[in-house]
């Protein structure tokens, strides 16, 4: 079979999910990846391949990217994985007085940490030629030129550390493959568990499905050349300021 072969880290959460189901029905691809830590929860289907990975566990991600480079290189790899609150120890801190240290590294190990293992392990993956991509799921909040609220100490500084680290790796792997992209990518904000407790406030025709918003993502991969490599975009393809 031919076509493109893409891998989805983060697989069994809103946006992950979506974006294996899309890529998966487009005939330009041939396999899709769909890596998680609970495989149990990733739908099955002709093209879709499930992989554990832990991002907790950067064994779990070496032997995959082992497994997934046996068969061959990949166009596209996406990290959608997110942290920004689990019931009881994390939650978005409002002030700097409740900046706790135990969350705030769980908060780093998921949005920074585990982006940049994959990130390790699967960039030497990427096809030599052509415009391969890795993509990796940012948030508006995460810029720091843009912040005029304040709190959410580790999420925002987690999601400015990914893009930073996505920058490193846009120039890297620049010197390999002129025409690959390395890009850090805002959703917007989409119903799901990461974004329920505050979606409240999101103005009408602001809160996306994942479906629209992972099609939405696609289409910015899309539309980008090698220029843009490092870059930091939103869901609708405009630059978003580091």
């Amino acid at each position: 079979m031919t076509g493109k072969r893409c891998l989805v880290v983060g697989a069994s959460g809103g946006i992950g999910a979506a974006l294996v189901r899309i890529l998966a029905a487009r005939g330009d691809v041939a396999t899709v990846y769909a890596a998680a830590r609970d495989v149990g929860r990733i739908a099955a289907g002709p093209k879709c391949v499930a992989v554990t990975i832990d991002l907790g566990d950067e064994d779990s991600i070496a032997l995959a990217a082992a497994s997934i480079g046996a068969e061959g290189p990949l166009d596209l790899v996406i990290v959608a994985t997110g942290l920004l609150h689990r019931e009881p120890d994390i939650a978005p801190e409002k002030s700097w007085r409740a900046i706790d240290a135990a969350a705030m590294a769980e908060v780093f190990r998921i949005n920074t940490i585990g982006s940049a293992l994959i990130g390790k392990h699967f960039i030497e993956l990427l096809r030599a030629e052509g415009r391969p991509v890795f993509a990796a799921i940012s948030a508006r909040v995460g810029s720091i030129s843009d912040n005029r609220l304040g709190g959410w100490h580790s999420y925002r500084a987690s999601k400015a550390a990914l893009n930073q680290i996505m920058r490193n790796f846009a120039i890297e792997l620049g010197r390999r493959n002129k025409g690959a992209l390395a890009v850090s990518l805002h959703p917007g904000t989409v119903e799901t568990v990461l974004s329920a407790p505050f979606s409240g406030n999101v103005p009408d025709g602001k809160l996306f499905s994942a479906d629209h918003s992972a099609q939405y993502l696609i289409d910015v991969i899309e539309s980008l050349d090698a220029k843009d490599s490092g870059g930091f975009f939103a869901w609708d393809g405009q630059p978003v300021p580091y």
